[in-house]
């Protein structure tokens, strides 16, 4: 792991790739600015920090990266987390950007903690049935918050469906000028996506609103105007040690989320346009640029920032040769709060609204995925429809605890109930399968041949015992065979109750005899004096070496 991937890259950097790493900047900062201004809103913070955050995700990202075409910057879905933040925090407006800030700066830290000690195993508990029930929940819940906004009226409730119902019981005082220009922007931004999808439909949506508000003055026709936007750049600032100790229990549990989120996103995309463009990667590295990327943002008064796929696809089909290209597009977004900032304070909140509710819908629901995992699992739909109601009902962090209960729950379950299936062998050849998949293979009198398929621990020890007491009941037998090649893992429990399951059919008369055993578990079983006491001649290599034996009686 290279700290600085720069100092490899930049001194080899050939002048002919400048001209398209400009173009990719240029092109990819014309969709995060105006992107960064809706997370922002999504985040609770003032937009200018969403492109405090953006500046600095890319330039840390450019220094520190080794992906030519990722770009790194503000998100839906973690701004959604941050958000969430706020709300369990139940801070004030002015305090928000304070509690995002400690909140990216946890964040970043756990990601250079986990990239170091080399632990993004950790990102894994959190499975892809519950990340997306999660983003689909997170993405209804910003849009039920954006509503008001559109309409002119306001929403209160703790959850999304108490705030939905304040909704629509303020309808009737909806404002008919905030609604005409948010039913607008709404059908602009979804026209430009479907009928003209390689314009940056954010951005038309920006600058129409801009004009829009000018040319038919609407604040003072009372649609509300983003506000004050002052020019220039943040200095470095720390949240404060009281705002760490205040908040500690909600921003650990949002910069945890982040981390879940963000870690397998960060090398799922890496390795994409690495292999795309046949060069390597460093995923630790990768990791470590981000990580430090949310640091950067958190001291500028930024917000999370994470790999952004729609904005990495735009730099790669722009032409992005190098990490220059995110060097560009974190210029062109320091050129922007130094000169164009202040417009951005006529923004119309309707118009930011749109540009949000068309960022979460096509960015966060992910239908399709929620239509396979009925199609192919039902368990998993369930658990993403699940995550989906916790984050509506509880709030986004809290979903997020429901998430992880409910994948490691799920995956407790799966090992501690590993399958147990009877083999038969297939007539005239070596081959056994399983006797509920191929009920005429063939089986003898008073042998029973069973496969474990898990690990044989503390939790799966007795399930073992149990079958073959159930089998020892239900018809006299005289040998066993436990094919033990899904067992990839014993712990001394499990070398245990191997040697009580010996002792039982010894005193039944029973042989027992193991095969295709791995040679992990067969040296934890030496250790235990068990294969001394059974004999090595009855491990074998293949299941139907051990009927063999089994039915010759050697």
């Amino acid at each position: 792991m290279n700290l600085l991937p720069i100092r490899e890259w930049l001194p080899g950097y050939r002048r002919s790739d400048l001209r398209y790493d400009l173009i990719a900047g240029v092109t990819v900062s014309a969709l995060v600015v105006p992107k960064a201004l809706g997370y922002a809103g999504i985040a609770l913070v003032p937009i200018q920090n969403g492109l405090y955050a953006a500046a600095v995700g890319a330039l840390v990202y450019a220094v520190l990266g080794t992906s030519r075409q990722i770009s790194t910057g503000p998100s839906s879905a973690l701004a959604a987390v941050a958000a969430s933040a706020v709300v369990t925090a139940g801070l004030p407006p002015e305090q928000a950007p304070q509690l995002v800030a400690a909140v990216t700066l946890m964040a970043g830290v756990l990601f250079v903690v986990l990239a170091v000690l080399k632990m993004g195993w950790i990102s894994r508990f959190l499975s892809k049935a519950v990340i997306t029930g999660f983003l689909f929940g997170a993405a209804i819940e910003v849009v039920v918050g954006e509503l008001p906004k559109l309409t002119g009226t306001v929403a209160s409730g703790k959850n999304s469906w108490r705030k939905l119902v304040s909704w629509l019981e303020t309808v009737d005082d909806l404002h008919s000028a905030t609604l005409i220009v948010g039913a607008i922007a709404v059908v602009v931004i979804l026209t430009l996506r479907f009928v003209r999808p390689a314009l940056p439909g954010a951005l038309v949506l920006v600058v129409g609103g801009l004009i829009a508000s000018g040319v038919f003055d609407l604040s003072d026709r009372g649609v509300a105007t983003v506000g004050d936007v002052p020019r220039g750049l943040p200095r470095p600032e720390f949240p404060g040690v009281s705002m760490f100790t205040e908040n500690f229990p909600t921003i650990a549990v949002a910069a945890v989320a982040l981390l879940l989120i963000g870690f397998s996103q960060t090398a799922g995309d890496a390795r994409m346009f690495a292999s795309r463009h046949s060069y390597r990667i460093d995923v630790n590295q990768e990791s470590v640029a981000q990580g430090l990327a949310n640091v950067g943002s958190g001291l500028f008064q930024g917000m999370p920032v994470s790999t952004s796929l729609s904005a990495s696809s735009l730099n790669d089909s722009s032409g992005a040769r190098t990490q220059v290209a995110s060097v560009i597009t974190g210029v062109m977004v320091i050129l922007t709060l130094l000169i164009f900032a202040p417009l951005f304070s006529d923004l119309p909140k309707p118009v930011l609204a749109a540009i949000i509710i068309d960022a979460v819908v096509f960015g966060m629901m992910d239908v399709a995925e929620v239509r396979r995992l009925w199609r192919v699992s039902r368990v998993d739909f369930w658990i993403s429809i699940a995550a989906i109601l916790g984050v509506l009902t509880s709030g986004v962090l809290a979903g997020v605890v429901i998430g992880m209960v409910l994948s490691l729950g799920w995956l407790v379950y799966v090992n501690a109930s590993p399958a147990t299936p009877e083999l038969g062998r297939r007539p005239g050849t070596t081959t056994f399968r399983s006797l509920a998949d191929f009920p005429d293979y063939e089986t003898y009198p008073g042998l029973f041949v069973m496969r474990f398929d898990g690990g044989l621990f503390y939790v799966t020890t007795e399930l073992l015992t149990e079958l073959l007491r159930e089998r020892a009941a239900a018809a006299p037998l005289e040998h066993v065979v436990l094919d033990f090649e899904a067992v990839n893992f014993v712990d001394s429990q499990g070398v245990g109750e191997i040697g009580r399951i010996l002792q039982l059919a010894d005193e039944r008369g029973i042989s027992v005899r193991f095969a295709r055993m791995k040679n992990d578990v067969l040296h934890m079983l030496a250790g235990d004096g068990i294969v001394e006491h059974l004999g090595a001649d009855h491990f074998h290599a293949s299941v139907d070496d051990a009927v063999n034996a089994a039915l010759s009686g050697s």
